[in-house]
C-alpha cells in the first residue's frame, strides 16, 4: 500500500478524535517544559493529598454498585477519608518527554511523573501503547471540571494514534497498559453486554503528557489531566500491514512510536514534507523492497523471529538499506 495512504489514514483518525462540538483550540506561547513539569508535579501532589475515591464501596460493594470511580475532596463529613496519596494502589512511573513532541524551539528532555491507580486489575492480558483498546472513560481537570468522556457507551481507541504529538493523550496510552482486560463477554436480554472482571483504574498526567501549551475547550493550557477508565478488551495491531506488530516497530524500545523513523533522512532528502514512522511505513528502510518481503512469516501470516540479518551487521534487513 502506498505510503501516502498510511499518512492519510493516520491523519483522518487523529482528526476524528478531536472534539467536534465547536470547542476552540488555541496554542499559547510555549513556556519551558522543565518549568511547567515542576509546577504540574506540585499541583498533582496537592490533589492526591486532598482527594480520595470511593474505595470503601469497592472494598465492600453495596447492592447495585456500578463499580465506577468517584472522586471527592477530603473535607467536612469526608475529613477522615484516606487520601489518594496514601492509597497502596497508587503507583507512578517516570517518562522522558522531549520538547520535539510539542515543536518547541527550546531543546530539552524532561522527566515527567505519571500517576495511576489500579482499583481492579482485570483478569485478561494488558494492551500495549500500540494496540486498540475498548474502554469507557471520563476526563476531568484537577478542579473537577469534566471535559470529555464516554462512560455509558464504550468506545475504541487506537492508542498509537492518540499517543502522537499534539494529541494530548500520551499519558493515557502510557497508563492504560497498567490495567488488564476483562474475561468472558455476557450478552444481556436487552441486547447490551457485560464483561466479567474488567480492569478499573485512574490515570493522572502532567500537561507535558497531555496538551501542554494548547488550550482546548474547557481545558486551559498547561493543565494536568485525570482519566478514570474501564478496560474491557483490546486488539493487537499492525497498522501498516507489513507483518510486524506495531509495538515491535518501536525500534528504540522507549514506548513512544513517533521517534522511530528509520528512513527519515531519505524522506527529508526527497523534499517531501511527509514523515512516516516505522509503524506506518510499508518500507521501513526505503530501499525499494517492502518490509513484508524482508521478514519471515509462517503459513498463517504470523511473524517469525528473530528478524533476518543477511549481512550479519546487527541491523535487521527491513531496517538496513545496505542489505544486498
Amino acid at each position: 500500500m502506498p505510503k501516502f495512504i498510511f499518512f492519510l489514514a493516520a491523519f483522518l483518525f487523529i482528526t476524528a478524535c478531536k472534539k467536534d462540538d465547536g470547542d476552540d483550540i488555541t496554542r499559547v506561547p510555549p513556556r519551558s517544559l522543565a518549568e511547567v513539569a515542576v509546577e504540574d508535579e506540585a499541583a498533582i501532589r496537592e490533589y492526591l493529598e486532598t482527594h480520595f475515591y470511593n474505595y470503601e464501596e469497592f472494598q465492600n460493594p453495596p447492592a447495585g454498585f456500578d463499580f465506577k470511580i468517584q472522586l471527592d475532596t477530603i473535607a467536612g463529613e469526608n475529613a477522615g477519608k484516606t487520601p489518594l496519596s496514601e492509597d497502596e494502589n497508587l503507583k507512578s512511573a517516570t517518562f522522558s518527554i522531549s520538547s520535539d513532541e510539542f515543536n518547541l524551539s527550546e531543546e530539552e528532555t524532561v522527566d515527567h511523573k505519571l500517576y495511576y491507580l489500579v482499583v481492579r486489575e482485570g483478569i485478561g492480558a494488558s494492551p500495549t501503547v500500540a494496540d486498540s483498546a475498548y474502554v469507557r472513560y471520563r476526563g476531568s481537570l484537577l478542579n473537577g471540571t469534566e471535559f470529555d468522556g464516554s462512560f455509558n457507551i464504550p468506545v475504541w481507541f487506537d492508542l498509537a494514534a492518540i499517543q502522537g504529538p499534539l494529541q494530548g493523550a500520551r499519558g493515557f496510552t502510557e497508563g492504560l497498559p497498567e490495567l488488564k482486560a476483562g474475561g468472558n463477554v455476557i450478552e444481556n436480554p436487552d441486547g447490551t453486554f457485560s464483561v466479567e472482571d474488567y480492569g478499573i483504574g485512574m490515570i493522572i498526567m502532567p500537561s507535558g503528557m497531555g496538551f501542554f501549551n494548547t488550550s482546548q475547550g474547557v481545558i486551559p493550557a498547561y493543565s494536568p489531566l485525570i482519566f478514570t477508565v474501564d478496560l474491557f478488551t483490546f486488539n493487537s495491531t499492525d497498522h501498516d500491514g507489513d507483518g510486524i506488530p506495531s509495538i515491535l516497530e518501536d525500534v528504540n524500545g522507549d514506548g513512544y512510536l513517533y521517534n522511530d523513523n528509520t528512513d527519515e533522512q531519505q524522506e527529508r532528502e526527497s523534499g517531501s514534507f511527509l514523515r512516516f514512522m516505522n509503524y506506518l511505513d510499508a518500507d521501513d528502510d526505503n530501499d525499494g523492497t517492502l518490509t513484508r518481503d524482508e521478514i519471515n512469516l509462517d503459513d498463517d501470516g504470523n511473524l517469525v523471529l528473530p528478524f533476518p540479518d543477511a549481512d550479519k551487521d546487527g541491523v535487521p534487513d527491513h531496517l538496513d538499506r545496505d542489505t544486498p
